[in-house]
């Protein structure tokens, strides 16, 4: 019996070919002979994380590695200082989102991630919530990038004139950007509060003790509280924090499934992490 096994590589997509061949005892291989041909199709995904070192991001990029997605990270602080053996596995690229040599990196992408967003002036809000996805997506969309995911925020039922903050009008320029260029492929994340272990300046701030204690006890009261959803903000109080894992975990579903698009509540996130975390 031979085998005979031969790869071909092309950017994203890994063809793997394995052919078969035998021949009886005392027949000669021309006369009893089959060939058995069996091709296929393994997708090496890519992705761009955006804003990377940050709370959000770093917890994608150390998902995305631990399921065996390669990961580029662009952010303004580059590598992050604490260690970690996922960390030696994403290539770390200082940057602006507003000057980056997209050319360089997005070579190879098949996904762009954004975590991008923030709090400060309103002209602030609106640069980083809304002007810096939106550059992103244009960036992918012209480079050929397939698909966009963005971490936008829940829609929470806030008075209008809370909504009309540059926060809140940012995420949404950012999610029609996404949903416009993207119509069968962009993901909008829509988590209300993300915990975890979060560094700041050193300090590792345990959002989880408050965080996890909370998301049970509110999706076990959900029912009972669901009526007083309509009351304005009440969700502010009503709705689960979400993990940052979970967050994490949805967005490698997302990378990994192409008919995961469209808009994702919070619920939806947990299901999409749910698949991917065993």
């Amino acid at each position: 019996m031979i085998f005979s096994v031969y790869f071909q590589h092309d950017c994203s997509l890994c063809k793997f070919g394995v052919k078969c061949s035998y021949a009886e005892a005392g027949i000669s291989d021309d006369s009893r002979s089959a060939t058995i041909d069996v091709v296929a199709d393994v997708r090496n995904e890519r992705i761009v994380v955006l804003g990377g070192s940050g709370f959000v991001g770093s917890a994608i990029c150390k998902a995305a590695v631990s399921k065996g997605i390669e990961v580029i990270s662009l952010s303004r602080s580059g590598r992050p200082t604490y260690s970690g053996s996922w960390v030696d596995q994403v290539n770390w690229v200082p940057g602006d989102v507003f000057y980056a040599n997209w050319d360089e990196v997005l070579v190879g992408a098949t996904a762009v991630v954004s975590t991008l967003g923030g709090f400060g002036s309103e002209e602030q809000m609106k640069r980083i919530n809304g002007e810096a996805n939106v550059v992103a997506v244009s960036a992918a969309k012209d480079f050929g990038i397939p698909k966009f995911i963005l971490i936008s925020v829940h829609d929470y039922n806030l008075p209008s004139f809370l909504l009309s903050s540059g926060y809140f009008t940012g995420k949404r320029k950012a999610e029609s950007e996404v949903l416009s260029k993207y119509p069968n492929s962009g993901v909008v994340l829509r988590p209300g509060f993300i915990y975890g272990k979060r560094r700041v300046d050193g300090f590792e701030l345990p959002l989880d003790l408050v965080g996890e204690p909370l998301e049970r006890i509110l999706s076990a009261v959900e029912n009972f509280t669901k009526p007083l959803n309509a009351l304005p903000a009440s969700d502010l109080i009503l709705v689960p924090p979400v993990s940052v894992d979970d967050v994490a975990y949805a967005v490698v579903n997302a990378v990994r499934d192409d008919d995961f698009f469209g808009v994702f509540t919070i619920e939806q996130i947990k299901e999409a992490a749910a698949k991917v975390k065993v």
